[in-house]
């Protein structure tokens, strides 16, 4: 810990958090905002959340305010209401022995704000704030700010021991701010990666989609470095580890990853899709007699891979479909030749809705590898993309949806409810995707009697 130093810094607290700093501080107790919404004011960015610490006790919290929420009253935290928004208040702590690498076995209230800071993971997070004191920063988090690096409050090992899931939030921190982890920390990740066994999946998970959706996606690459992938991604450590020697890529199959990620907007179905869109290659690794590597059939064990390491996580149904769903395709313009007949089939196979991300996907893909062909790769997903939009533009038929006869139609014109019936509508649908002139109502009936 170093002597703290005063920062001439003022933060704008939003009225309803600063009203509940002075009533607290009007009842004769201490209160500041702590932790992130202290982090990003200093970073000019927009706190989410204006979380409060205080020396005062929930009971006495509670009789300061007319609506509070008992939120988790053995942790000191009270939710004060006003106006229908909450604003947690937690009374300064030391956390007892956590003997489960993620949860103290007991808390006990503390008079000392800087015991309760003492508690916290990152310096960036163990600053506190308010309008009397100013800043309060006793373990260099400004300092750690000015010199863009991410450090554990105290001993890092200690830290992590505490709660293996800090691991993650370290290297989640520096691939949203940029910042480098510095080095006693990052030994210390590495020497404790193991113990996120214990962590629950839900939790990496959203830890992951963090990461993944920071400015610094492959900042992922630390997490390789230091052992945490091996921890509950080993597939991707396999891939960082699969060489592509092959004139259409300049990269490992990891590093190709990393940048494809760096490639394409921060949306996590995006970001997710890139991450799994190459992850099945090494199982579909072959080397010809010129050593050039060949990944055949990589998309679809890819998109299989990707199902199981997504319900590994715990990820949600229709994140986990529209991600596998890109995945699967993610190569599909590359090996087709693009004309209208082309790009409807496709639509229909693919589905209207995910091919609009698919260009993305494409085009991410593209400027993650090698510059051999690269303009006549993105040359050719602008012509699939113009296609799409002229099929779209001409209201022309994609799917069943839009097909010109529907299931009631035939059974009006004496068909029965069934297989057969489902099979006569795909096969008017084929019809109409090689020649959507013929989706007329009249046309398709008279051709459906043909399959009677």
């Amino acid at each position: 810990m170093n002597p703290e130093k005063k920062y001439d810094i003022k933060i704008k607290i939003p009225p309803k958090a600063k009203f509940i700093i002075r009533t607290i501080q009007d009842g004769g107790f201490e209160a500041y905002a702590v932790g992130g919404c202290v982090r990003d004011s200093i970073l000019g960015r927009e706190p989410q959340d204006w979380d409060i610490t205080t020396s005062a006790m929930p009971e006495q919290v509670k009789a300061l305010f007319s609506r509070t929420i008992d939120t988790g009253l053995q942790h000191g935290t009270v939710t004060v209401m006003l106006d229908r928004e909450g604003f947690e208040v937690t009374t300064y702590r030391v956390d007892g022995k956590y003997e489960d690498s993620r949860h103290p076995s007991q808390v006990t209230f503390t008079p000392c704000l800087e015991e309760d800071l003492k508690r916290r993971d990152l310096t960036i997070n163990a600053m506190a704030y308010n309008d009397v004191k100013g800043l309060v920063d006793i373990f260099g988090g400004m300092e750690d700010i000015r010199g863009k690096k991410v450090r554990c409050v105290g001993d890092p090992e200690s830290r992590f021991r505490e709660d293996a899931l800090r691991i993650l939030r370290a290297i989640r921190f520096s691939a949203q701010l940029g910042y480098e982890i510095e080095q006693e920390t990052r030994d210390a990740i590495t020497a404790l990666a193991p113990t996120l066994s214990r962590i629950s999946a839900e939790r990496i998970q959203a830890e992951l989609v963090k990461l993944i959706v920071s400015p610094h996606p492959d900042y992922i690459r630390a997490a390789y470095e230091t052992g945490v992938t091996k921890v509950f991604f080993p597939e991707f450590d396999r891939a960082m580890e699969t060489p592509q020697n092959h004139p259409h890529h300049c990269y490992s199959v990891g590093e190709h990853i990393l940048h494809s990620m760096m490639s394409v907007r921060a949306d996590k179905v995006l970001r997710l899709a890139m991450l799994f869109h190459d992850i099945g290659k090494p199982d579909a690794l072959a080397v010809d007699g010129d050593g050039i590597t060949h990944f055949h059939g990589h998309a679809r064990i890819s998109a299989d891979m990707a199902g199981n390491i997504m319900q590994r996580l715990r990820f949600d149904n229709d994140t986990m479909n529209r991600v596998c769903g890109l995945v699967l395709y993610h190569d599909y313009c590359n090996g087709v030749v693009p004309d209208l007949r082309n790009v409807r089939r496709a639509v229909s196979r693919i589905g209207e809705d995910m091919f609009p991300a698919l260009f993305e996907v494409a085009r991410a893909d593209i400027r993650a590898q090698s510059g051999y062909l690269r303009q006549e790769k993105l040359d050719n997903v602008d012509r699939w993309q113009q296609l799409f939009e002229q099929v779209q533009a001409q209201g022309q038929c994609v799917s069943l949806k839009t097909l010109a006869v529907t299931g009631s139609d035939l059974m009006e014109a004496g068909w029965k409810p069934g297989k057969k019936m489902g099979e006569v509508l795909r096969k008017l649908l084929e019809l109409v995707l090689e020649q959507p002139e013929c989706n007329v109502k009249e046309y398709l009936l008279a051709e459906a009697e043909k399959y009677r």
